[in-house]
């Protein structure tokens, strides 16, 4: 009851205020937006996501039956705002913590771990190439 209370408390004020940060050139924040399953309706999440490989690994901070990851599986696509860029994004799939931890950054990884984040999940990019997704990542 308490954790369905604090992702209400998120979802409507702290993801919000968070996904200003969304936006910057560093950092883990990005911004998924989707559109709902049932009602079709646009929505835009604030995640945790880093680059791997030709896409980029997200921690399901709450899990897997949130419902922006939901709708990602329903759609099969989304689009992910990160560092100032669009991505379009695809292909999501769950990947084991040993593979998607490595991928954050060490403070981040910590934060995670302090969280005791145990799903992740992993999005192909579609657009733009990978090449422009590791030029991104580089440190400015």
């Amino acid at each position: 009851m308490l954790s369905s209370r604090i992702r209400h408390f998120n979802k409507y004020i702290t993801n919000p205020l968070l996904r200003r940060f969304a936006n910057a050139s560093r950092g883990p924040l990005a911004v998924m937006r989707h559109v709902g399953r049932r009602s079709g309706k646009p929505y835009e999440t604030t995640i945790m996501v880093w680059p791997l490989g030709e896409g980029f690994v997200i921690a399901l901070t709450y899990g897997p039956k949130v419902d922006w990851y939901r709708n990602v599986l329903a759609a099969g696509h989304a689009t992910l705002l990160w560092h100032g860029r669009e991505y379009a994004v695809g292909k999501p799939e769950p990947i084991d913590v040993k593979t998607a931890l490595p991928a954050f950054p060490s403070f981040i990884r910590t934060i995670l771990r302090l969280q005791g984040v145990q799903h992740f999940v992993r999005v192909k990019v579609i657009e733009p190439s990978p090449a422009r997704l590791r030029e991104a990542a580089r440190p400015q």
